[in-house]
């Protein structure tokens, strides 16, 4: 009888758990400042987000920049999970650099900035 108690217990937990949903936080930088012409990396953080059913594209006036790298999916306290995508690019006056990110069935695109 104790064995199913504890079994029962450890479901709720586990749903509980599996129940809460976070909506990602996302961070989108360049690791040197955003000079026009100069080498850079376009990097977009998400982190905070449960479940980690995720995507993230980097985009170049709305198409995906080939050869990104993606960290491997990594959790927090609470179960929530974070993960990092980057690509080597060089900005150029008029074109836009965004991050798309699908988190379950939502999906948002997050504009780079440059610092001039």
């Amino acid at each position: 009888m104790k064995s199913i108690l504890s079994i029962v217990v450890l479901g709720l937990i586990y749903s509980a758990v599996e129940a809460k949903e976070s909506p990602p936080k996302v961070q989108v930088y360049s690791r040197n400042p955003g000079n026009f012409g100069d080498k850079n990396t376009l990097i977009c953080h998400v982190s905070g987000f449960h479940p980690p059913d995720i995507s993230i594209q980097l985009l170049k006036n709305g198409v995906e920049i080939p050869d990104a790298k993606q960290t491997d999916l990594a959790f927090e306290q609470g179960w929530q999970f974070h993960l990092t995508k980057s690509v080597g690019f060089t900005p150029a006056s008029g074109e836009e650099y965004t991050c798309r990110v699908r988190h379950l069935k939502n999906l948002k695109t997050y504009t780079w900035e440059a610092d001039m």
